[in-house]
C-alpha cells in the first residue's frame, strides 16, 4: 500500500488500483506507521511524501515485492516441470538397469528439472528419505525380511523379481530345468558378509530346506559374486536384476519361488512434487516393459 501511496501520488488514487476504498487505505498506513514507530509520510498540498523512514521502507519493500515475484515464477515453473529439481536414491542393481531407463525417460520429458541421484542400500536411503534427504528412493525387501514403512511416506511395489540359483559352468545341476534348494547342501555358498536382508535371504531359504549353508567367500558385490560363481568357488541365490554373467548358469528354484521386490517410496501424495509425481509415473511404465521384455525373452 505504501508503494501503491507514492507511486499513484495520492491515497484515493491507491486506493482505486487496489480496488479497497481511500479509507482502509489511510487506517492500513497508519497501523504500518504504528508497527515501524515513526512517520513513513508527510502529507503535503502536493500529495503524501516519504519522509527518510518511508524512504528507506519503500526501498526494502521494492526488494521483498522482486522476490517474492521471483517465487510466484519459480513456483510456477516447478508446478509446471519447468525448474526445480528431484532428489532420487535407488540400490545398485535396479539403479544398472530399471533406474537408468527411468532417469533417461525422466531427462527426455522435463529436460529443465535438476536430476540428483544417490545410490544406497535400503538400509541408508530409505531412513534418509523420511528424513527429507531425498524425494523419491527405490528400496527392495523380501517376503520374509519386509520393510516397515512408515505413516509419513507412500510405498508402492513397482516390480517383482525371481531369485535364481546360480551356478558354476559344467555343475552337475547346471543341465536341470529347475534347482531345489535342497540339492546344494553340500556346496560352498557365496554371499554378502554384512547383516543385510540379502544374507538372511539366502540363510533362511537354506535353513526352510533344512541345512546350514557353508559360507566360504563373502562380497557385498553382486558382480564379484558372480566371478566366485564362474571361477567355481561356490553358488549363491541372485535377483533377476543382478542380471547374469557369461561364466555362470541361472536356474529357476524349484518349488516355492523365491522373489525380490522393489518398492518407490515417497512422502505422502499431499506432499509428493509434481516432478515426484512424474517419475512414479515413469518407473511404472518401466516397470511394465521390463516385464514385458522378460516374458517376451522367457517365451523365445
Amino acid at each position: 500500500m505504501l508503494r501503491e501511496v507514492i507511486a499513484r501520488g495520492s491515497f484515493s488514487a491507491a486506493a482505486e488500483s487496489l480496488h479497497l476504498s481511500q479509507s482502509a487505505v489511510s487506517q492500513q498506513i497508519a497501523v504500518l506507521e504504528r508497527e515501524v514507530g515513526i512517520p513513513l509520510l508527510e502529507r503535503t498540498s502536493e500529495g503524501p511524501k516519504l519522509t527518510a523512514a518511508g524512504e528507506a521502507l519503500v526501498e526494502h519493500g521494492d526488494a521483498v515485492i522482486c522476490r517474492l515475484e521471483e517465487a510466484e515464477r519459480e513456483l510456477a515453473q516447478i508446478a509446471g516441470l519447468e525448474g526445480g529439481r528431484l532428489r532420487l536414491a535407488s540400490f545398485p542393481t535396479a539403479s544398472a538397469t530399471l533406474m537408468t531407463r527411468a532417469l533417461s525417460l525422466f531427462r527426455q520429458r522435463f529436460p529443465k528439472v535438476e536430476l540428483l541421484f544417490s545410490e544406497d542400500e535400503p538400509e541408508d536411503s530409505f531412513p534418509a528419505l523420511k528424513r527429507g534427504d531425498f524425494d523419491l528412493a527405490v528400496v527392495f525387501d523380501y517376503p520374509a525380511f519386509p520393510l516397515d514403512f512408515a505413516r509419513d511416506v507412500e510405498a508402492e511395489m513397482i516390480f517383482e523379481e525371481p531369485m535364481r540359483v546360480a551356478l558354476p559352468p559344467g555343475h552337475p545341476l547346471a543341465a536341470a530345468k529347475s534347482v531345489r534348494i535342497e540339492d546344494l547342501a553340500e556346496e560352498d555358498w557365496l554371499c554378502g558378509a554384512l547383516p543385510s536382508s540379502c544374507r538372511e535371504q539366502i540363510l533362511g531359504l537354506c535353513r526352510e530346506a533344512g541345512f546350514e549353508p557353508r559360507i566360504s567367500f563373502q562380497s557385498e558385490d553382486y558382480e564379484v559374486i558372480k566371478g566366485f560363481v564362474a571361477g567355481g568357488l561356490g553358488v549363491t541365490i541372485l535377483p533377476e536384476l543382478a542380471g547374469g554373467h557369461p561364466g555362470i548358469e541361472l536356474r529357476p528354484v524349484r518349488g516355492r519361488k523365491p522373489v525380490r521386490r522393489v518398492w518407490a517410496v515417497t512422502r505422502e501424495s499431499e506432499s509428493r512434487s509434481p516432478a515426484a509425481e512424474q517419475m512414479l509415473g515413469i518407473l511404472r511404465e518401466v516397470c511394465r516393459t521390463y516385464r514385458d521384455e522378460r516374458d517376451l525373452r522367457l517365451a523365445a
